[in-house]
């Protein structure tokens, strides 16, 4: 069986649309499959058609979070709460084409037990909106070492791949990077991200910089080594500042410049200051793991066999 993930946060426009289109491309394959809808704190009517679905089609399930816990949270619900021997995870937006589906169900079958989506084209986009998600991809690939240029939540994962991510202690998971990094026999399928079918998109330029910082620092540790390279570079300046005082000491000419004092106060200060945020955030990620609270928390289901 295949089971259908789908994230869903102020929906309420395509839970049916959405359950809909799953069902009739699925059905028209033969596949026996569940869709777990996962309201991930919703403030509009998303869980109410979820509800709705559920009751036009019993192979449609859904789960309810207490409030937003992020897509990742809402993807490990999904995958705990499946009973496929494979899970794919969708958007409710539609933007992932649900026909790829098919040709990544029959990888599966040829015994790929990863089969990531890889977006050929991201579609229309603000181009500010498109250079700050270059830039956020660009930066997530050299900080996590994994090429995340052309990445998606759009995956189709075996049921023992799904069992090693549920496996993972940390509390804030990033689904992308680790459904790369535990490996197994990987294959990929290119899409073009389609339009929205209604709605807007929920990401802004602050909450994509948001979730790069959160992900970053929970997957990887390259940010640390900035507080490193920022030493050694105020080494070199100082290094090369102090041979050029001395020089004019011993020449005669004191160093006159009250300025330039002021200023490199002021830049030993500030990348002081950052070193200690990086750290600081750092520490808060590690009080956040220690604390070892769930990654989400689930107030109501509906449909299959959870009603």
């Amino acid at each position: 069986m295949l089971s259908v993930i789908v994230p869903s946060f102020n929906e309420e426009q395509l839970i049916t649309q959405t359950a809909a289109r799953l069902k009739s491309i699925l059905l028209d394959a033969d596949i026996h499959y569940e869709i777990i809808f996962v309201d991930d704190g919703s403030s509009d009517g998303t869980w109410d058609r979820i509800c709705l679905a559920s009751e036009d089609n019993e192979a449609v399930r859904g789960i309810s979070f207490s409030r937003n816990f992020g897509k990742d949270a809402a993807i490990f619900a999904g995958l705990e709460a499946a009973k496929g021997d494979c899970c794919a995870v969708i958007d409710c937006d539609l933007q992932h084409p649900p026909e790829k589906l098919l040709e990544m169900f029959a990888l599966w079958q040829d015994g790929f037990e990863v089969v990531n989506g890889a977006k050929s084209s991201r579609g229309k986009e603000k181009k500010s909106h498109s250079f700050a998600i270059k830039w956020f991809y660009n930066m997530m690939s050299k900080a996590v070492k994994i090429d995340m240029t052309r990445a998606s939540d759009y995956k189709l994962l075996d049921r023992r791949v799904v069992q090693t991510l549920l496996s993972l202690p940390e509390r804030k998971p990033f689904f992308r990077a680790l459904a790369v990094w535990v490996g197994f026999r990987t294959a990929e399928v290119d899409f073009d991200v389609d339009e929205r079918k209604a709605g807007s998109s929920h990401w802004s330029t602050f909450s994509l910089f948001r979730y790069a910082l959160s992900n970053i620092s929970s997957f990887s540790a390259a940010p640390m080594q900035i507080v490193t390279l920022l030493g050694f570079v105020m080494l070199a300046v100082l290094f090369i500042l102090g041979i050029h005082t001395l020089v004019r000491w011993f020449s005669g000419n004191a160093v006159e410049g009250f300025t330039t004092v002021i200023l490199l106060q002021l830049l030993i200060g500030s990348i002081l200051m950052i070193s200690i945020g990086i750290i600081g955030y750092y520490i808060a990620q590690i009080f956040t793991e220690i604390k070892g609270r769930p990654r989400y928390i689930v107030t109501k289901h509906c449909g299959g066999r959870d009603e």
